[in-house]
């Protein structure tokens, strides 16, 4: 029995002085304030996120994570370890930005699943099709291939992130029905794969607003949301952390 997880994804904004109104205004609205709510934020602001959110229920969340586990001569990475070491909880793996922009591919991203969970985060893995693979009849294929990735870190705690790739930043929202559909799919390959004891909380991450939000999160398919460009917005955000304090 828990709430919906709802997780914030600042993508690449942020400044020193905006977060910290931003964060006192989360902190002040009892929605977002609780357990099954978290931020993943740049790296430059995850520790002034940690000291932010000290005392409170809020969880940290990289939005992304080095393949490579152990400290050496990586410039410019960021270990698990380092993330785990300033109080992050989750890790974003996998996200269509990253696989778009800076051609992360299944080695990859195996990796840094195993590095997470070594390092006791919890991968937020992210999966979802491009318009022209939906629009041609390849989407079970595209995300089923996707979700083999999983099987490097089978029996370990991990949330999968469904994102249609077609409805993030473009204000375009997958119907209700594909949502649902979606998720089921999802939720069957992981069982099917991992067993009935795997993790099957499915996250929906396509645009999602305080509009559409309390149809999203009814689904019993969706175990949450990961917010985009609404997290940066408290008011908003909190509505979306409303609609998910309903019991799974």
């Amino acid at each position: 029995m828990q709430n919906k997880l709802v997780l914030g994804n600042w993508k690449m904004n942020g400044r020193l002085a905006a977060n910290v109104a931003l964060v006192q205004a989360m902190l002040a609205d009892p929605d977002i304030n609780r357990d099954g709510v978290g931020i993943a934020a740049p790296f430059p602001y995850l520790a002034q996120l940690g000291q932010l959110f000290a005392g409170s229920p809020l969880a940290v969340a990289a939005q992304d994570v080095s393949r490579y586990a152990s400290d050496g001569a990586f410039t410019g990475e960021s270990s698990a370890a380092m993330l785990a070491d300033i109080g992050c909880r989750y890790v974003l793996i996998g996200h269509s930005e990253r696989r778009q922009y800076f051609g992360e591919n299944d080695a990859c991203l195996r990796d840094k699943l195993q590095a997470a969970v070594a390092a006791g985060l919890v991968p937020v893995y992210c999966v979802g099709e491009t318009l022209d693979e939906r629009e041609s009849g390849r989407f079970a294929d595209v995300v089923a291939e996707q979700l083999k990735t999983l099987d490097a870190i089978a029996g370990q705690e991990y949330v999968v992130a469904y994102e249609p790739v077609w409805a993030i930043g473009t204000g375009r929202v997958a119907s209700i029905e594909q949502i649902d559909a979606a998720h089921q799919l999802i939720r069957d390959r992981v069982l099917q794969c991992h067993g009935a004891s795997a993790s099957i909380r499915v996250l929906y991450g396509g645009s999602v607003k305080a509009d559409n939000a309390d149809a999203i999160l009814s689904l019993a398919s969706v175990g949450g949301a990961l917010v985009g460009g609404a997290s940066l917005e408290a008011k908003g955000f909190g509505k979306i952390c409303q609609s998910a304090k309903k019991i799974l």
